[in-house]
């Protein structure tokens, strides 16, 4: 699977939508410790205006309504739906005058209610999170808690095209023309590699985390651990990397004799590549990328049974031959 958004992209938004407004509305207060710069004020977002000389309206908590509007003592109805925080001052400031000789006004966001992000997929907590100003791709992934360990390297964001068009080179357009979307590859994210895809995100942007279909490798043999383990979010991982988690090697484990077996599409058999990891150890030799489903072999010098029954059916008799017959 290489998102969860992906056609019928559009029915799947047209469903999303209305939870994920639903949810905003039902999450807890978050109070804001300052005035966030720049912040656009929208719908079920609450504020409380201080205005000295006007006790009536200060420190109160106001909720912005479904339409943009707030009413307030004096001076009624206020359009603040679309306006800054600073937007907004100014504006009270003027219609207070007709009230307060030099009205002096300021206001802090309570609740951030009206810009959410929904985060799906293989990261630590999906759901619905609130954008609090300009915030990265980054940023919000991090909201979410970041990818989990069983995490793919595809990432999707998905916007609707009134909010405008996702401004990288790979972003492709739905059937319907409502929707863009664009994938990209999430350790480059979380590594900063690809500063570009590092877009500020926007309200009602859907981001999804595949997750691995297959994203383990095996390490085998000789060994003080042997297993299957996880890449998480990345593409690859190095032999020292995976001989480190299998926990070293074994006293009678044969380094220079080991065996990397691959698969390869359009192979009818599987690959087997010698490697000298004496060599590598020692830094004479380079290392080595392991990909998704490559089983590390340390063979043995000794009679000692390991197991392989973690492994992929399909691997069993040849990494068995790899351990011995060497």
């Amino acid at each position: 699977m290489r998102s969860i958004v992906q056609a019928p992209v559009a029915l799947f938004i047209t469903m999303l939508t209305p939870a994920v407004l639903y949810a905003a509305a039902q999450q807890p207060a978050v109070t804001a410790m300052q005035t966030v710069s720049g912040y656009i004020l929208g719908p079920n977002d609450e504020i409380v205006i201080r205005a000295i000389d006007a006790p009536e309206i200060s420190d109160k908590p106001v909720l912005i309504g479904t339409n943009g509007n707030i009413t307030l003592p004096m001076i009624g109805r206020v359009k603040a739906g679309g306006l800054t925080v600073e937007q907004l001052e100014a504006e009270l400031t003027t219609r207070f005058k007709e009230f307060i000789q030099e009205p002096q006004i300021s206001v802090t966001v309570t609740e951030f209610r009206s810009q959410p992000v929904s985060v799906f997929g293989a990261v630590t907590k999906p759901g619905v999170v609130q954008l609090r100003g300009g915030q990265t791709l980054y940023e919000v992934l991090s909201m979410a808690g970041g990818p989990r360990d069983t995490a793919g390297s595809i990432l999707t964001v998905t916007r609707p095209r009134q909010s405008g068009e996702i401004p990288l080179p790979g972003a492709k357009v739905d059937p319907t023309g409502q929707f863009s979307s664009v994938e990209l590859n999430v350790q480059e994210i979380l590594e900063g590699k690809n500063l570009a895809a590092n877009i500020e995100i926007k309200p009602n942007d859907v981001i999804s985390v595949s997750e691995a279909s297959s994203n383990m490798v095996y390490v085998v043999g000789d060994v003080q651990h042997g297993g299957a383990f996880t890449l998480g979010g990345q593409r690859s991982v190095s032999v020292l990397r995976a001989l480190a988690l299998a926990g070293g090697l074994g006293r009678t484990a044969k380094p220079d004799k080991a065996r990397i077996v691959r698969q390869v599409t359009g192979e009818p058999k599987l690959r087997e590549i010698a490697i000298n990891v004496q060599r590598i150890l020692s830094g004479k030799a380079e290392d080595i990328a392991l990909g998704p489903d490559d089983v590390l072999v340390i063979p043995t010098s000794s009679r000692k049974t390991f197991t392989t029954t973690f492994l992929p059916a399909l691997f069993s008799g040849v990494v068995s031959a790899a351990i011995y017959h060497y």
